[in-house]
């Protein structure tokens, strides 16, 4: 991936001692001088930073401050206006100075934070797995609803390309009694995922295998639902990514092959296989990608349920189960 050369970055935030201070023995802030140890307050910090960030195209860059500076002092965002006037100390202006840094070259904010929310459950990250993105929650939204409807919270549930394990996690969570295999070629992500698992009290419930698609699985093993959000995006959309997701997450969980459909086609032929009477697989896709999976499907044998919406209103997800 690619590397961001920071030698010559500034944070535009206080510094703290005189090792790096210009002749003037004063620290430069968004182009304004200040006494040499002057620490700011909370407001000043978050005002200092939105500019820093917004110089470099950071999307809500406010926002994106407070949320660093709160996980820095350890409160709700909204706390940090009922004590706008505190002051940091050396050691939290150190940790919003290089937090902010790191934001300014695009690190995502969830790496920044160690973790994010998925379906109200705390998920950790880092640079193995790709971070959980809101749309993805209709997807276990819709999985948990098929199990409590067609088996009272139970079933057997395969989460295909499980990642940092939050599509597994939910469904755990919502529906107990579920057998779930949880699958990635990715060893880092299933370390991950298995420590997530712990995190939120469902490692019992969740058996996680390293597979290369479905090579580990015995050929005998058939679900009751196939949940996946496959990589989707096709070799020639990657470099236009943002930065945050095309220099942060992994690549296995972006390329999708020559069209982003490699995956698709995979499970059009074997998920047909895997599945019980009755059951379901669910994927999430990627824009402008409705209809011809709607094709292929169908060409293929099996009946297209529905097509969900995201948040956004795009079509995102795909139910289809065996004629």
């Amino acid at each position: 991936m690619r590397h961001y050369d920071t030698r010559n970055v500034r944070t535009e935030l206080p510094c703290h001692n005189g090792a790096h201070s210009p002749p003037s023995s004063s620290c430069s802030i968004a182009g304004a001088e200040v006494e040499p140890l002057k620490l700011l307050n909370v407001l000043g910090v978050i005002q200092k930073s939105a500019e820093y960030l917004a110089k470099r195209g950071v999307d809500s860059p406010r926002l994106q401050a407070e949320l660093i500076l709160a996980h820095i002092l350890s409160v709700p965002r909204l706390q940090l206006y009922l004590d706008y006037s505190r002051q940091l100390t050396t050691g939290e202006m150190d940790r919003a100075r290089e937090l902010v840094r790191r934001r300014g070259t695009r690190e995502p904010l969830q790496h920044l934070l160690q973790s994010t929310s998925f379906c109200g459950f705390d998920i950790e990250v880092n640079r193995s797995v790709l971070v959980p993105r809101p749309e993805t929650e209709i997807l276990a939204e819709k999985a948990w609803q098929f199990l409590k409807k067609n088996f009272a919270g139970g079933g057997k549930v395969l989460d295909f390309g499980t990642g940092s394990g939050c599509i597994a996690i939910a469904i755990a969570n919502h529906s107990p009694e579920a057998q779930i295999l949880a699958i990635d070629i990715s060893k880092e992500a299933l370390q991950l995922a298995r420590t997530n698992a712990e995190k939120n009290k469902v490692a019992e419930k969740i058996t996680f295998l390293q597979s290369d698609r479905f090579t580990a699985i015995p050929p005998e093993s058939k679900f009751d639902l196939i949940v996946s959000n496959p990589p989707y995006i096709s070799k020639e959309e990657i470099p236009s990514l943002m930065p945050e997701v095309r220099e942060f997450d992994p690549i296995l969980a972006l390329d999708g092959g020559d069209d982003g459909l490699i995956f698709y086609r995979y499970l059009v032929k074997e998920a047909a296989l895997r599945l019980n009477d009755g059951g379901k697989l669910m994927m999430e896709f990627g824009d402008g990608q409705s209809l011809t999976l709607q094709h292929l499907f169908g060409k293929d044998g099996w009946k297209v349920d529905s097509v969900l919406e995201d948040y956004t209103g795009r079509s995102r997800v795909l139910v289809a189960s065996r004629r």
